[in-house]
């Protein structure tokens, strides 16, 4: 069986919003650095002005630099495809993005490396930066939500 869903299109702000969300939560070690400065001030005396400035600073700008690399994809040529209007048809070989009816283009599950179920919506990532969000409103009825469930959970990417 086949799964055909609705066009859709993928909002700028909805990828920067996920790709957020999915870098901060796979580089959450990365917080420990700014934790670690703060902790300089035990050690040396009146540091701790500087403590606060350098690890206030180094957050922001670790938070500002991946909001520009994912507001810059939005920009890229190479991924203008990915905020087209597109029309899916999913099956246990492949995901077919389709432009238009002559048109489209076809991705393996090889090439997924998780899945993420959400409350509206399925999150399939190719990359940390590269990800396929589904929400449930494309699809036709409850019986495709479901086999595409049927479908990711024979795949192991979603626990069974």
């Amino acid at each position: 069986m086949i799964i055909k869903t609705k066009k859709y299109q993928l909002e700028t702000q909805t990828f920067v919003k996920l790709g957020m969300e999915s870098i901060l939560k796979q580089t959450w070690w990365v917080w420990f650095i700014p934790v670690a400065i703060m902790l300089i001030p035990i050690f040396v005396e009146g540091a701790l002005g500087w403590c606060i400035g350098i690890a206030l600073t180094l957050s922001i700008l670790y938070v500002l630099f991946w909001w520009i690399q994912f507001t810059g994809m939005t920009q890229m040529e190479q991924n203008k495809v990915l905020f087209e209007k597109l029309a899916y048809e999913i099956d246990s070989r492949q995901i077919m993005m389709k432009l238009n009816a002559k048109q489209g283009m076809p991705m393996g599950w090889d090439k997924i490396t998780k899945v993420e179920k959400r409350k509206d919506a399925f999150v399939l990532y190719m990359s940390r930066v590269q990800f396929i969000h589904l929400p449930f409103r494309v699809f036709k009825n409850e019986n495709d939500i479901r086999f595409m469930e049927a479908i990711l959970k024979r795949k192991n990417f979603l626990a069974a």
